[in-house]
């Protein structure tokens, strides 16, 4: 079935995507994407290799009552309006682990974040940002690297993976506007699906734990979050699909280093989102686009805005056919 293999495209190849607008830690970034690993965030495809485009758009403020570090600075009254492209090529290997297939993905991202402070409070060292209360540079920020392995059987599919943000060295200390994190970050996660062929009913959910590094230009080590995704869809045609989703990304260790003038800086955020899929065909070739708007409603230490995530993903090299509905293995040919 069609179907199945070109909507696992837009999860399993967008896993190692990258948030750097409003989330957690030093400047608000973080590795995880809220609702990213929505539905079908269990299923890992046939072996073969795949792509998948992720424009990504970030809203947000930070009122001038809080404050937040950010490019070695403590700024307040801040705006976020990022708009940001994710490519990334994922290869599902026939190697069999514990019978299931391992992968491997990576993500590089480029764009233009543009963020303005309404104040300059101070910086560590006695550094501060110039005065400069507006920055919107293009960025080509960190690659990320995963390895996972996919199980199914019957209508249930199940993945356990690890991502790692690699230091580029594009980071640019002292600027408001950047993609690199500048700091080795490990994800491990694991993810499960539903899905019923019979009624259409996909029920996913994705747990993990983000360990990060230190910054070591601005001296910021930021605190290790755990995150979660649930996700709740329905396919009405072979074609279309929709659903709701839900994240929370919460720190569960502070911010240290000389560089977190603001203390441990705990931070927290719960979005919920809407979401529909369609998949279609190019020259025999199974496309599938998905289109997902997320609302930030709880939010502790960091921006509130909206995000918007439109994914393009296909099969390159083939256009096989997916599982079917319940087998015990999936046949060969995110």
């Amino acid at each position: 079935m069609r179907l199945l293999l070109a909507q696992a495209l837009s999860v399993i190849v967008a896993l190692t995507a990258l948030n750097r607008a409003a989330v957690a830690t030093e400047g608000g970034a973080s590795l995880y994407v809220p609702g990213l690993r929505g539905p079908l965030a269990g299923v890992v495809p046939p072996p073969g290799f795949y792509f998948e485009n992720d424009f990504y758009s970030y809203s947000g403020r930070l009122s001038a009552a809080k404050a937040i570090p950010i490019g070695g600075a403590v700024v307040s009254n801040v705006k976020v309006e990022a708009r940001v492209n994710f490519m990334t090529p994922t290869w599902v290997t026939p190697i069999e682990i514990l019978g299931g297939n391992l992968a491997f993905a990576v993500t590089v991202p480029f764009g233009t974040p543009r963020v303005s402070a309404g104040a300059v409070i101070t910086g560590p060292r006695g550094r501060s940002i110039g005065f400069s209360q507006r920055d919107a540079t293009f960025n080509i920020g960190d690659p990320a690297i995963s390895s996972f392995i996919g199980w199914h059987q019957g209508n249930f599919h199940w993945q356990t993976g690890v991502t790692v943000n690699i230091p580029s060295g594009s980071y640019q200390d002292g600027e408001l506007s950047n993609l690199s994190f500048n700091r080795w970050i490990g994800d491990i996660y694991a993810a499960v699906t539903y899905l019923n062929p019979a009624t259409g009913i996909d029920l996913s959910g994705a747990v993990g734990f983000e360990i990060n590094g230190k910054n070591d230009a601005t001296d910021y080590r930021s605190g290790n979050a755990i995150h979660a995704d649930i996700a709740l869809s329905k396919n009405f045609t072979k074609q279309f699909s929709a659903g709701l989703l839900a994240s929370h990304y919460q720190q569960v260790s502070g911010d240290g280093g000389r560089g977190a003038t603001l203390g441990p800086y705990k931070g927290r955020v719960t979005a919920l989102a809407a979401q529909i899929a369609y998949t279609f065909e190019v020259a025999g070739t199974p496309v599938s686009a998905r289109l997902k708007v997320l609302r930030e409603v709880d939010v502790d230490n960091r921006s509130r805005g909206t995000i918007g995530l439109f994914s393009i993903g296909f099969p390159i090299g083939h256009s096989a056919a997916a599982p079917k509905a319940a087998p015990a293995r999936p046949s060969a040919p995110r």
